[in-house]
């Protein structure tokens, strides 16, 4: 284990210019699966792979995409029923049919190995694909991952409760009457550090999107169905598939983000993954939420660069100001 522990003060302004981003359906076992893609700034880079949390889409991570231009050629995917992505013909979304289709998803663009990101139900995903294919995984960035918490932080307590059955109704119900920016913001509150430092044409975009997810008849019953998925494997604590257990067996080199003002995912968790993930380095932001790399993308990718470099498992490293781009093998 490398007990490398950063920790940054950040500014959560966004990036200017966006660069364009595209959707590609890929047709794996059960439904077409979305991705967004941020353009490469030059051929030959690396792949790598966003997964979102619960709740979340690819658009979780063009900030810090686009901020990776330079390092990898990023595909953020849209998990079955979640974004772009319809629900799986055969309804299956706990943790293994997430996986399942990332691992479809990998074998059929021949995109592996890659640089694995995960945040949230997408970091518990992400953990189980690099213990079980260590194949497809270059490195392993997570982001606050959902791994197990007992007892959990009290504030985690109604995201756990949407696994109750019945909850999708119940949630109906409480959300009438209420406007998509109150709904919103309930979520923002939640997930982020400090919602104020959201730019407004942010702001405006992730109403637009909650909106849209809203709309969908699906939309609740996808989000209560993977959260049973999470319980599932959080109540699994011993066995082959215990999250923790396979945590350790994952050989690839591990980047961990834990925001300090994270109230789903519990900082104290940061201490148990460092001493879990068998080559494991620590970046700590006092400011962040539940959702670094949306609040902090520069800061996350800077540590990205300095932690592919350091391990050796990037193919071309972010240029320097007046140097040429830097070259390092696996």
């Amino acid at each position: 284990m490398t007990g490398v522990r950063e920790t940054f003060e950040a500014s959560s302004e966004e990036p200017v210019g966006a660069r364009p981003t595209r959707l590609r359906p890929i047709e794996v076992a059960g439904s077409p699966l979305y991705t967004e893609a941020v353009a490469p700034e030059m051929e030959g880079l690396p792949p790598a792979l966003f997964v979102h949390g619960l709740g979340g889409s690819s658009r979780n991570w063009e900030l810090l995409m686009e901020q990776l231009a330079g390092v990898v050629d990023g595909y953020a995917v849209d998990l079955p029923g979640f974004g772009q992505s319809p629900p799986p013909d055969d309804g299956g979304l706990s943790l293994n049919a997430h996986m399942r289709a990332l691992v479809d998803h990998l074998e059929l663009t021949d995109r592996g190995p890659v640089h694995l990101f995960g945040n949230s139900l997408g970091g518990a995903v992400a953990t189980r694909l690099a213990a079980l294919r260590p194949d497809l995984v270059r490195t392993l960035t997570l982001i606050s991952p959902a791994l197990p918490e007992l007892p959990p932080q009290r504030s985690a307590l109604p995201t756990g409760l949407l696994a109750v059955p019945g909850a999708a109704g119940l949630l109906r119900r409480a959300s009438r009457g209420q406007s998509f920016e109150a709904q919103t913001q309930a979520v923002l509150e939640l997930c982020y550090g400090d919602p104020t430092r959201i730019p407004p044409e942010r702001r405006a975009t992730l109403v637009a999107e909650y909106r849209r997810r809203a709309e969908l008849p699906y939309a609740l019953d996808v989000l209560c169905g993977s959260a049973r998925g999470i319980v599932a494997a959080y109540a699994t604590l011993r066995g082959a598939q215990a999250l923790w257990r396979q945590a350790a067996t994952v050989q690839a080199p591990t980047l961990l983000v834990y925001g300090l003002r994270d109230k789903l995912v519990g900082y104290r968790m940061a201490a148990r993954a460092m001493r879990t993930f068998p080559d494991a380095r620590l970046l700590v932001l006092p400011e962040a939420g539940h959702v670094a790399m949306m609040e902090f993308p520069e800061v996350v990718a800077r540590q990205f660069r300095e932690f592919v470099a350091s391990a050796g498992a990037v193919a071309v490293a972010a240029p320097t100001a007046g140097a040429p781009a830097a070259e390092a093998q696996r």
